[in-house]
């Protein structure tokens, strides 16, 4: 290969990774934004702080199924023209928000802005697979799941500093600005997708039952279907449990402000780091020993919550957040591995039921914390994640090894 074009090839993929994985980032400071929100929610709306968590689900509700929306308009129209797009309009719901005086226009709004939220996730592992050699999948593959997390985090931080010092209008407006800027730096770097469409005709409107042909080639493949499942269950307790710990710390006896009980999600560069050494982790050690890890990490992190002292929860949480991106990554990679054709839908399927975990996952505990605080919350988890520990058990039986992604090293 000519020096020059590789050298340019080179610059694409870098600039392919930079631009998705901040593209992530202004989606996931959108989704999570709220999370660090939730008391000045509550009063600017008149509801109660645990009334205000389902904002979080019922974003996660729409996002989980346009996901599968996003895929099959990727197979029409590519990848990055449907992201960009999604990308501008979330700016103008964001402004949008400016002027909602209700809690229930906030809940339409969210809803709206979910299904805008699914088109990163939904194509961006696609983009990868279509753009790069697998030897640099896996690497970008966490380095774009690395900055999900950041994101997350940054969307938190920034909803619990607002909660402190801004009013509803004030932060809607600086969300506005910060969205806005994410998204021009996107549209410069996002190369040119090389994306072919499949030779059936894809360029007919309205979508035909073909379009989802693929939906059902992977819901037909057992071992997908439970690396779907695991994905759903390990979201559904640790996305709700931040969501809850941090009313466990503004009431009796910590009495932590707003923004303070926002640090709580710095804990998210555990898995931050995690999400980066997944893919040498997984070569190393193998699926198998990782998704034990990965399990045995999340139980034992729940469970140290329990002694009740800043320390612990604090600790508690560093060790759940580095077990779910670990297993969070390990699935992602495993879904990009299997999936020979319909990739775009096969990650689809994967996030709708993570996300689907994560709208369940809020109702689900509710009632754990209304009759027994954070420690009903603790036993609600343990019991979603002996559910986890059971799929997990079968997924990585000999038989379930499924191409490069060795089960043992």
């Amino acid at each position: 290969m000519n020096p020059l074009t590789h050298q340019r090839q080179d610059t694409n993929e870098i600039r392919l990774i930079i631009s998705l994985s901040l593209a992530s980032m202004v989606i996931f400071i959108n989704l999570y934004l709220v999370q660090g929100m939730l008391p000045l929610i509550a009063d600017s709306f008149s509801v109660s702080k645990s009334h205000a968590t389902l904002l979080l689900s019922v974003t996660s509700f729409t996002m989980a199924f346009s996901l599968l929306l996003f895929a099959v308009l990727s197979d029409r129209v590519g990848r990055k023209k449907p992201i960009l797009v999604s990308l501008y309009l979330l700016v103008a719901l964001d402004f949008c928000a400016l002027f909602i005086t209700e809690f229930n226009q906030l809940i339409l709004l969210r809803m709206v802005q979910g299904a805008l939220l699914a088109s990163v996730p939904a194509m961006a592992m696609a983009y990868f697979k279509d753009e790069l050699g697998n030897n640099a999948l896996l690497k970008a593959g966490a380095i774009y799941i690395a900055a999900n997390s950041i994101g997350g985090i940054a969307g938190r931080l920034l909803g619990g500093g607002m909660a402190q010092y801004l009013d509803w209008q004030q932060a809607m407006a600086l969300l506005t600005a910060v969205s806005l800027i994410g998204t021009l730096i996107v549209s410069y770097l996002l190369p040119k997708s090389h994306f072919v469409k499949p030779e059936i005709e894809l360029s007919k409107w309205p979508l035909k039952r073909s379009d989802f042909n693929g939906f059902c080639h992977h819901l037909a493949d057992p071992k997908l279907r439970l690396i779907y499942l695991v994905g759903g269950l390990a979201f559904m307790v640790m996305v709700n449990q931040f969501s809850y710990i941090q009313l466990h710390l503004m009431d009796s006896p910590f009495y932590l402000g707003r923004f303070e009980v926002t640090l709580i999600f710095v804990c998210y560069l555990s898995g931050t780091y995690a999400s980066y050494r997944s893919a040498k982790w997984v070569g190393q050690l193998g699926l198998k020993r990782v998704f034990i890890y990965s399990v045995l990490a999340l139980l034992s992190g729940s469970l140290l919550t329990l002694f009740d002292s800043l320390g612990a929860i604090f600790a508690g949480f560093l060790i759940s957040a580095f077990g779910f991106f670990l297993i969070h990554s390990s699935c992602n990679a495993w879904v990009a591995y299997r999936a020979k054709q319909h990739r775009a839908k096969a990650t689809a399927l994967y996030l709708c039921s993570y996300y689907l975990g994560a709208a369940i996952g809020g109702p689900y505990l509710l009632p754990f914390w209304l009759v027994w605080g954070w420690q009903g919350v603790v036993l609600g988890s343990v019991l979603g994640l002996s559910v986890l520990a059971l799929v997990v058990f079968k997924l990585i039986q000999p038989k379930s090894s499924s191409g490069p992604l060795v089960m043992e090293s």
